[in-house]
């Protein structure tokens, strides 16, 4: 049974202990994409440490359709919040590789962004004596589905404990509109949901996580194949001893 009124008080009690022991009077900042993460980040955030200590970063590529969740977001939490756009930054980059004799594939197309986007939240951390927040849930990193040095980076985690599942309730708990908690995730460059791409739904996937069950065999294969093949993100960089 998930208390999410309990683990809410817990895990807003964790951030304001880690600022204490790793920031004092240090301001979290947060990409702010008007999703359930980042959505529940941004408010765990506010009742850690007030609204005036917590700053949001939006950052559109060019066109974003689903921008006014962001804005809506930042409103209702009462933060403040800038908007850097990094289309010109990525499309420099992509052609500069090609300058270079090189041609970006689909993979590359996928993680600069999100690692643009880590760069971008460092840059305004340090220019606001921040802290940056990790947005990612348990659900995505089991699979994999991050950007290793890009969303999957930060300097404190809230949420990657927690399963989308669990994430929504909490959500609920802090009050944030239905509209962003149950929000339909999607990559922003294919067009396609979370769920259509991994091939399942979050509900099966949380469900094997917390209690092992996945009646379909194949969804379960799936499952362990993708944990097993993207652990390499959640284990510190290896290294020489001597």
């Amino acid at each position: 049974m998930f208390d999410s009124g309990k683990i809410k008080n817990e895990v807003v009690q964790w951030v304001r202990g880690y600022f204490e022991e790793n920031g004092k009077g240090c301001n979290a900042v947060i990409g702010i994409s008007g999703g359930k993460d980042s959505s529940v980040t941004a408010a765990i955030c506010v009742q850690a440490l007030g609204a005036q200590r917590v700053y949001g970063v939006l950052m559109p590529q060019g066109q974003q359709h689903d921008i006014d969740y962001s804005r809506e977001l930042v409103a209702h939490l009462g933060i403040k919040h800038f908007v850097i756009n990094i289309k010109d930054s990525v499309d420099a980059l992509l052609s500069s590789i090609k300058e270079g004799g090189l041609s970006a594939n689909r993979q590359a197309l996928i993680n600069i962004p999100a690692r643009i986007r880590m760069t971008t939240l460092y840059a305004v951390s340090a220019t606001l004596n921040g802290r940056v927040a990790n947005t990612c849930n348990l659900s995505e990193d089991w699979i994999g589905y991050s950007t290793k040095y890009g969303d999957a980076a930060g300097d404190f985690s809230p949420l990657s404990q927690l399963t989308v599942t669990e994430v929504r309730l909490i959500g609920k708990e802090l009050s944030l509109p239905s509209k962003i908690v149950d929000k339909v995730p999607e990559d922003g460059l294919s067009g396609l949901s979370d769920e259509e791409n991994i091939g399942f739904s979050y509900e099966v996937l949380d469900r094997y996580i917390r209690e092992g069950i996945c009646e379909d065999a194949a969804i379960r294969e799936k499952i362990d194949r993708l944990h097993d093949i993207n652990l390499h993100k959640l284990k510190l960089m290896p290294h020489f001893n001597f």
